[in-house]
């Protein structure tokens, strides 16, 4: 279900192995990320391309918006 969470509580998941994934575009990506972050943009969000996501951890999403 999500939710969102502070970082201290992002640090705490993945220091606990949570898989970070930023929604950036690929450009804005580039530009900058968060380490080790993986990047699946927003709108290309599929099964195919979550695919390589392991379901037995937690998955925090991130994106940030300069609009």
């Amino acid at each position: 279900m999500p939710r969102s969470i502070g970082r201290a509580a992002v640090q705490q998941l993945l220091q606990q192995g949570a898989q970070l994934v930023e929604v950036l575009p690929e450009e804005e990506y580039r530009q900058g990320h968060l380490p080790g972050a993986l990047n699946i943009p927003l709108k290309t969000l599929t099964r195919e391309t979550t695919a390589q996501l392991r379901r037995d951890r937690p998955v925090v999403v991130y994106c940030h918006d300069t609009q």
